[in-house]
């Protein structure tokens, strides 16, 4: 009987914007640096446009991978090369800086620092760029208006942390480039690349299956729908089993009760 539900199954396409993505739309790069002893560390780095991962960095080669054909943006490679460069400095500075002080701040191993970083677009304009450093899970520090500020609930830990991070003006300058000029160019760019693949419509193939059975006399249907893009999707069960049964059964009574009526009227006229 489960083909019977196949008509009743409702999948239809999400809320989206012309890209196929969520307003409003973000370029963010995550830094997730674990802190095992003062020796051991482990480094993870991506790039998301919104939900979709478009870059990784690979540390073996201190390269960026670009996950997509269109992840370069409108980027030259010279730029690519620079930014490279920059983030690999970057990255040994910060590891180099935050294990040195590792013991003044009070960070026991081990620990771990979380970092991420971008801006966003809303109905195609710059709204607004951000980062923000967290520990062990936790809201930590933030950059704003050039200079690093603590979050309060962080306390004097936090407070210390941005003392020394303001310390050094220059690298403030650099990150709020970064965050003001260079991702706004960038996510931009990487939107007009990646159009054809971001506009794509692609419906939902949706079938249905047998699960466990919950208890005698019951009947666990699962909804299984892939294939589709861009990611919102709505699964509607639409409660009409019951009136499509009582077409199937009409459909052979009627016909059945025709034919005994019919040979009935035969029979009277044969005996008469």
């Amino acid at each position: 009987m489960l083909f019977l539900l196949l008509p009743l199954l409702a999948v239809l396409p999400g809320d989206g914007n012309a890209d196929g993505l969520k307003e409003p739309l973000s370029f963010h790069v995550t830094w997730i640096a674990s802190f095992y002893n003062h020796s051991w560390k482990q480094n993870l780095v991506s790039g998301w446009l919104s939900d979709l991962q478009t870059h990784t960095w690979d540390s073996n080669s201190s390269t960026i991978v670009f996950l997509c054909p269109w992840s370069r943006g409108n980027f030259s490679n010279e730029e690519w090369k620079e930014l490279e460069t920059l983030f690999r400095i970057r990255t040994i500075r910060s590891f180099e800086g935050i294990r040195r002080y590792a013991h003044e701040l009070q960070f026991e191993y081990p620990f771990e620092i979380q970092v991420t970083g971008g801006c966003e677009l809303h109905s195609g304009k710059v709204s607004g760029s951000f980062l923000q450093l967290a520990y062990q899970g936790s809201d930590f520090v933030s950059f704003q208006n050039n200079s690093w500020l603590p979050y309060p609930v962080a306390g004097n830990m936090a407070k210390h942390f941005c003392k020394v991070l303001n310390q050094n003006q220059h690298e403030n300058d650099i990150t709020h480039n970064l965050l003001s000029d260079t991702c706004p160019r960038f996510i931009l760019g990487l939107l007009d690349a990646g159009k054809a693949h971001l506009q794509r419509q692609v419906k939902p193939e949706a079938w249905l299956s047998h699960g466990p059975s919950p208890g005698p006399g019951h009947l666990q249907l699962v909804c299984h729908v892939s294939g589709f893009y861009p990611k919102p999707v709505w699964v509607m069960w639409m409660r009409e089993h019951h009136s499509s049964v009582g077409f199937i059964i009409l459909a052979v009574i009627v016909p059945l009760l025709l034919l005994i009526g019919l040979a009935l009227w035969f029979r009277k006229r044969c005996f008469c």
